[in-house]
């Protein structure tokens, strides 16, 4: 498992930036290769994304969710994956976002990119992606305030 750990600044506050980040649908707007998530219910998420060159498909698990303080996944078939987002308050109008990510990478090609750092500069990109389009919009496209206990 390779461990990538990130985290970007954003000029909203920490209800917005939890809030959009609940939209798990928008992620295709801001995620590099990711082409689609389903929300299958309020702990099941289906993802459709290009991976080191190739379609995979993989159902993941929300196993804990804190609003305005954390969200927490792990893969339940398909592409090794499971991690932590946090939300921390810097201000009023200013809250950080902080990645925790462990993927298993599969293949040559994915463990290549992992090992030249390809997985953390799209983590980077991502992020710079999800802060534009936060800051850009300046309000939430939605949110879902419900807890999900540790699991």
């Amino acid at each position: 498992m390779s461990r990538i750990e990130e985290s970007i600044d954003v000029n909203v506050p920490v209800r917005t930036a939890y809030n959009q980040w609940t939209q798990f649908e928008e992620f295709p707007r801001f995620m590099e290769g990711v082409r689609q998530v389903s929300q299958l219910d309020e702990r099941r998420l289906h993802w459709k994304a290009e991976l080191g060159g190739k379609e995979k498909e993989w159902d993941a698990e929300i196993t804990e969710q804190v609003p305005d303080r954390r969200i927490a996944w792990t893969s339940r078939n398909g592409v090794g994956t499971a991690g932590v987002v946090t939300f921390h308050r810097l201000s009023d109008a200013q809250s950080r976002i902080m990645l925790q990510m462990e993927y298993d990478p599969e293949g040559f090609v994915e463990h290549v990119g992992d090992a030249v750092g390809i997985v953390t500069q799209r983590i980077i990109g991502d992020l710079q992606r999800f802060k534009t389009y936060i800051e850009t919009r300046g309000r939430e496209t939605g949110g879902w305030r419900g807890s999900i206990q540790h699991s």
